[in-house]
């Protein structure tokens, strides 16, 4: 959808812009896109959120990667073995629990490299050493009874992160299998099916997951986008609210709600929630982007002028939505 407004200043600030007139290439760029999720992390681990199932993984990797340490069964007891030499002072071979604490130390050590690799922890594990390391944790059941699918949602996204998409449906459906009175599973594999643009299976996955879940705002979020791409308005703006009414102060959710106001025209409540979202983060770029779309349509111009601008200044990618001739603007709206 583009719209054109007459904004003689408008016009004029972005054709400045485009000749260079006004530095912004030093400014941060932020995309609202993907509000918190449930990550697919096992338990008794303080990682870091595993990167959205709803994009690709930024993989970053200099010189050679080490090679993940071999978690065989019998490891501790090789360990044992090696440090406990000699028998004690009354000559019997009585049990050494230093060097039992000291195998137990390396071996919990190299198990959290791999759980570490696997749930991708520091978003530097290239497809292949996820892969390699959610399967040496599920051959060495070192994750027991539902919470096996952790390692199986995992190496999915890092199988389909490669392209693999057939062994990435195979992974999120045994998860499902291994737990499937969870609602992990089926988000992640409702996401996965929206990102093959088969929307009538990516809608029953979030709703099993939210009829086991009502509170996963995640699921929500993905509901609504579905409903967004399907033309359901109705139904997205209420999913959109009910992740607002869980999560108040998550600006992108804001925003996003902002976003189907716009497109059914109730520009007063787009500029409503635009603005709350900026409250919530002044940095959001396409907050500012949006509401001034509304602005516009309101008939309010320095007002649009203004976020507008604003919003490019924040991310200059902005700024390939926007279009002007003469003394006229016109902006389209980028994707959700």
């Amino acid at each position: 959808m583009r719209r054109s407004f007459s904004w003689q200043l408008l016009g004029l600030l972005l054709v400045a812009m485009a000749a260079g007139a006004l530095d912004i290439s030093n400014q941060s760029s932020q995309s609202p896109d993907n509000p918190p999720a449930d990550s697919a992390t096992p338990p008794n681990t303080s990682a870091v959120t595993t990167p959205s199932a709803t994009s690709t993984p930024s993989v970053t990797v200099t010189g050679k990667v080490p090679p993940l340490p071999k978690l065989a069964p019998d490891k501790f007891s090789e360990c044992y073995r090696t440090l406990v030499t000699s028998p004690d002072i009354m000559g019997s071979a009585a049990p050494d629990y230093a060097a039992a604490a000291t195998c137990e130390a390396e071996l919990a050590r190299d198990t959290r490299i791999v759980v570490d690799k696997c749930i991708n922890r520091d978003g530097k594990s290239a497809p292949p050493v996820a892969i390699q390391a959610c399967t040496e944790l599920l051959d060495r059941n070192l994750l027991e009874g539902h919470d096996r699918f952790y390692p199986f949602v995992n190496r999915a996204m890092a199988y389909y992160a490669q392209g693999d998409k057939e062994h990435a449906l195979d992974d999120y459906n045994t998860a499902i299998q291994v737990a499937p009175k969870r609602a992990q599973p089926y988000y992640y594999r409702g996401v996965f099916y929206a990102a093959q643009t088969d929307g009538d299976a990516a809608l029953q996955d979030f709703e099993t997951a939210l009829s086991i879940d009502p509170k996963l705002v995640a699921a929500l979020r993905q509901r609504a986008i579905t409903y967004l791409r399907q033309k359901n308005f109705r139904g997205a703006l209420a999913d959109f609210s009910a992740a607002i009414r869980l999560q108040p102060k998550t600006a992108a959710l804001w925003s996003e709600r902002g976003y189907v106001c716009l497109l059914q025209r109730d520009y007063e409540s787009a500029v409503k929630d635009e603005a709350e979202a900026i409250r919530l983060d002044p940095k959001l770029a396409r907050a500012y982007f949006l509401r001034g779309a509304a602005f516009g349509d309101l008939g309010n111009s320095p007002s649009a002028v203004s976020d507008i601008v604003t919003a490019v200044d924040l991310d200059p990618s902005l700024d390939h939505y926007v279009s002007t001739k003469g003394k006229t603007a016109s902006i389209s709206l980028p994707p959700l």
